[in-house]
């Protein structure tokens, strides 16, 4: 497995889980993200940023926050897209898919959308977003921001504009990120299945 020549630490002798990204590695690929955004968006009079449901939210809300706070950025629009029934599997799996809440109180009609989610892994769900953005209007241009881009898995032609760590993880390896929000502590890993 090959990461950016990064040298991950191990979380325990069996290897089963390695830790690829810890907190302090996270902060520091948001601000260099949130710099990348300013450098081609401005000040956000434009653009509009949309965090994909649900894992795609924590990441988008705090590139939101880190705009707003630490780079003064006044007024950014930002949302969160449901995508579950947008999705092509939806009805091949075992258990019903649960929906969550799309939060777009705004049109994104000629504006430059910035698509966030946390693992580009098949494209799939980011082909779903494209679909469901359709019903708030046609933007100008359309960008993707992921943490973690798992680059030799794709099923689609889908790449992302910006990008905090690209993974070559094999099949069997998943990679599984965890916020403070949820799992009181920011970590990328990659497990053994």
């Amino acid at each position: 497995m090959i990461v950016d020549n990064y040298q991950p630490k191990f979380d325990s002798i069996l290897m089963s889980k390695i830790t690829l990204l810890n907190s302090k590695d996270i902060e520091i690929i948001l601000h260099r993200l949130a710099c990348q955004l300013i450098e081609n968006h401005n000040d956000f009079t434009e653009t509009v940023l949309i965090g994909l449901q649900p894992r795609g939210s924590y990441l988008a809300k705090r590139l939101s926050n880190l705009l707003q706070k630490d780079y003064n950025i006044k007024k950014l629009e930002s949302g969160l897209l449901d995508i579950t029934f947008f999705r092509d599997d939806f009805r091949r799996r075992n258990a019903p898919l649960a929906a969550t809440s799309t939060e777009i109180n705004f049109l994104i009609e000629d504006k430059k959308v910035v698509i966030i989610d946390d693992v580009l892994y098949s494209g799939r769900s980011v082909r779903s977003a494209l679909t469901a953005l359709q019903s708030y209007g046609r933007p100008k241009k359309i960008e993707l921001l992921v943490l973690i881009d798992r680059r030799f898995s794709r099923h689609l032609p889908i790449q992302p504009n910006y990008r905090g760590r690209q993974v070559d993880a094999i099949n069997e390896e998943k990679v599984l990120v965890t916020w403070k929000e949820t799992h009181k502590k920011d970590a990328v890993y990659i497990e053994q299945r």
